[in-house]
C-alpha cells in the first residue's frame, strides 16, 4: 500500500503566540506537518523557496507589509501550492482579492478551530474556501444582482485596486507621501498619483477630504 505524501504547512503570521498556537493545531491533523513559520515577507520566500511547501497559510497584515504582495510570489514559484488566508479582517473587504491574487480560501481568526481544519482541507483539494455569506455575497455580486446589505463602505471600497486600498489605508494611519513611499519601495510621484486616482474613485475634492475618509475607514469595523 502506498505511503500517503506527507504537505508541508508555511505559516506566515506576524503575532507569535497566534502563530505557535496554528502551528501546534495544525502539526496534529494526520498528513500535515510544519515546514517553517514566518513573520515577515522576506523569511516567507526564503523558507518556501527552501522548504517547498503544498500550503501557506498567511495573515494579510504582517506589520509594516502585507502578506497580499507573498500570493502572487508564491504562485509565480509554484503554481499547484494551495494558499489559504487567515485573517482579522473582514471578508468581504479582502476575499475578492486575494482570490483574483492566487489565494484558495480566506477564513477569519475568530472561527472555530474545527472550520479552520475544515478551510484547510477543502483548499487542498483544489477548491475554493469562503464562509457561506461571503459565497453567496460572490455570486449575487457577479450575476449582477443587488447585494442585500451592501452598504456605502463596501461600495467605495470594492473600487480600490488593491495598491490603492494600502496606500489609503496608510493615509488613513497618518502616514505621508514619503513614508509611504518607502514602504512600498515606490517613488513618491507614483504615490501621489496613486493619491490622485483615488480621490476621484471616492469622489473626493481635497487632499483633506480623502485624509478624512481614510481615518473614517481605519475606524470601521473589519479596517486594517
Amino acid at each position: 500500500m502506498p505511503r500517503k505524501e506527507i504537505i508541508k504547512v508555511l505559516i506566515v503570521e506576524d503575532h507569535p503566540l497566534f502563530r505557535k498556537g496554528l502551528a501546534s493545531f495544525i502539526g496534529n491533523i494526520p498528513g500535515y506537518t510544519i515546514a517553517g513559520e514566518a513573520d515577515n515577507l522576506s523569511d516567507a520566500m526564503h523558507i518556501a523557496e527552501h522548504e517547498k511547501p503544498g500550503l501557506v497559510i498567511l495573515d494579510i497584515n504582517l506589520k509594516e507589509e502585507s502578506g497580499m504582495e507573498l500570493i502572487p510570489w508564491l504562485k509565480s514559484h509554484n503554481p499547484d501550492i494551495a494558499i489559504l488566508v487567515l485573517s482579522m479582517y473582514e471578508e468581504r473587504y479582502y476575499s475578492e482579492r486575494v482570490l483574483r491574487l492566487g489565494a484558495l480560501g480566506y477564513i477569519m481568526k475568530d472561527e472555530a478551530v474545527n472550520k479552520i481544519e475544515d478551510a484547510i482541507k477543502t483548499v487542498m483539494s483544489g477548491k475554493v474556501y469562503l464562509s457561506d455569506s461571503e459565497r453567496e455575497r460572490i455570486i449575487e455580486v457577479m450575476s449582477g444582482e443587488n447585494v442585500k446589505g451592501l452598504n456605502d463602505w463596501t461600495a467605495a471600497i470594492r473600487k480600490l485596486s488593491d495598491r490603492e486600498l494600502q496606500i489609503f489605508t496608510c493615509i488613513g494611519k497618518g502616514l505621508g507621501t514619503i513614508e509611504i513611499a518607502s514602504r512600498f519601495k515606490l517613488s513618491p510621484k507614483t504615490i501621489d498619483s496613486h493619491k490622485e486616482h483615488i480621490k476621484t474613485k471616492l469622489h473626493c475634492n481635497s487632499s483633506q477630504e480623502l485624509r478624512q475618509l481614510a481615518i473614517e475607514w481605519i475606524n470601521h469595523p473589519g479596517a486594517p
